[in-house]
């Protein structure tokens, strides 16, 4: 009987071990065996249930977005990501909205500086640290993107401006092609050569269009900020565009809003010698070749440079991806971004026609691919070295590029002010519309 009750005895503390070995890991799940956040996370690394994250990305990276999870999941078979999209006109509007309302997305895509003020993004330093990330792939745009000194996003992608030429123009006027190291002076001599003719036939030599970053380029190139206290480059810089329109070389600011000019148009119509747009342009000639709309001849080189600044430095906008501070499963969602914004995802986006944040030999390669699509020397754009087009500041987008420059810069382009009085009343307003609203980010970073 003795060996019978201990032989009971056994099975029965061999099943109660069984089952608590079974509850441990099947009551881990997503939000958490005991209700508390962060158990999902322990599971997800140790073979438990999936953790599913939701993340809203912009409606053009979506599908290779897809395409890179497919290969992150290879790595990482419990990490589950639901992905969302927004049209374009009501992305930012509307995420903004929902993030505020505290729907459970663990990430978003985009253009950090709208997502700031929110108070919604979680920064990224301690993660990027107890991951041992290589931010080094990232250049100068890492450090030039933190914000009081914090990372909040890291860059997936961004769009670089370049200079386009027409090849074919320049052999009928007989004219040499623009050098990959030309300073702005040799620029604009340049179009002044090229450019013939008068009225509906007239040849220009290079279309700016006009948005106000075409004339305040240069001085961004130098490493100046849009809402610095001195904006001395920025006077000279407008005055060069005022300069260039007297030369007749460019389509003055005027006719290129009342003929709702547009610098696609303009350069596939093909009486435009160089045009100063950013790489998003390659697809869209590469597209009108497709579809037989352009027959002429063309190719890329770096933007012209200041004095004194090294050839190919250029603007870049940065896309990038952020956490919700409010994410129950940050760890999970760090990996995705940490994979996304790195050499193995970049890699992918890269091989889609995306320039991205992260960069390395490879990613260049398959950026450039194997020489069979114009331009000839795409290599140029994965070799530049670049500045933020404007600070990644809350409301320096909205409020200084969009009202502020433009405005102003309008009203020096149609004779009403000087470049002088016009940089003037910039850094007014500057400090008024802006600084005064945002002391927080002004004090930090003016």
């Amino acid at each position: 009987m003795k060996k019978i009750w201990s032989a009971m005895i056994a099975a029965v503390l061999l099943i109660g071990l069984l089952s608590a070995c079974g509850s441990g890991s099947g009551s881990n799940s997503a939000s958490g065996g005991n209700g508390e956040p962060g158990s999902g996370e322990q599971t997800a690394q140790t073979g438990g249930e999936k953790v599913t994250l939701k993340m809203t990305v912009l409606p053009d990276d979506l599908e290779t977005f897809k395409l890179a999870y497919e290969s992150f999941k290879q790595e990482n078979p419990n990490i589950e990501v639901e992905f969302d999209t927004i049209p374009q006109k009501q992305y930012y509007e509307k995420l903004r909205l929902q993030l505020s309302s505290g729907e459970p997305i663990d990430l978003f895509g985009g253009n950090m500086d709208v997502f700031l003020d929110t108070g919604i993004v979680e920064p990224l330093d301690d993660l990027i640290k107890n991951h041992n990330v290589d931010v080094s792939g990232f250049g100068p745009l890492y450090d030039e993107m933190k914000v009081g000194g914090k990372t909040y996003s890291l860059p997936y992608r961004k769009s670089n401006w370049i200079l386009y030429y027409n090849k074919t123009l320049f052999d009928q006027l007989n004219v040499p092609y623009p050098k990959d190291d030309m300073t702005w002076d040799e620029f604009r001599e340049l179009a002044k050569q090229v450019t013939k003719g008068e009225g509906a036939d007239k040849i220009y030599g290079a279309f700016l269009h006009p948005w106000a970053q075409t004339w305040y380029m240069q001085a961004v190139q130098t490493g100046a900020s849009i809402i610095d206290k001195d904006l001395t480059p920025f006077k000279d810089a407008l005055q060069f565009r005022m300069d260039m329109e007297k030369d007749g070389s460019i389509m003055p600011w005027s006719e290129q809003i009342t003929t709702s000019a547009h610098y696609n148009a303009a350069f596939q119509k093909g009486n435009v010698a160089m045009n100063l747009i950013g790489d998003w342009h390659v697809a869209q000639l590469r597209t009108a070749e497709e579809e037989k709309k352009i027959d002429f001849d063309w190719d890329i080189v770096p933007v012209p440079h200041p004095e004194g600044v090294p050839a190919n430095t250029s603007m870049a906008t940065p896309v990038s991806i952020m956490i919700n501070k409010d994410s129950k499963h940050k760890e999970e969602a760090f990996k995705v971004l940490e994979y996304m914004t790195g050499a193995k995802g970049a890699a992918i986006f890269a091989a889609k026609g995306f320039l991205t944040g992260y960069s390395n030999d490879e990613i260049k390669k398959a950026y450039v691919g194997d020489g069979s699509k114009k331009p000839a020397n795409i290599h140029y754009l994965v070799e530049q070295r670049e500045y933020p087009e404007y600070p990644l500041l809350p409301g320096v987008k909205s409020a200084v590029v969009g009202a502020i420059y433009l405005q102003e810069g309008e009203v020096a382009l149609t004779g009403g002010q000087t470049a002088e009085q016009a940089i003037q009343k910039i850094a007014e307003r500057v400090q008024k519309e802006w600084a005064d609203n945002y002391n927080e980010y002004a004090n930090a970073n003016q």
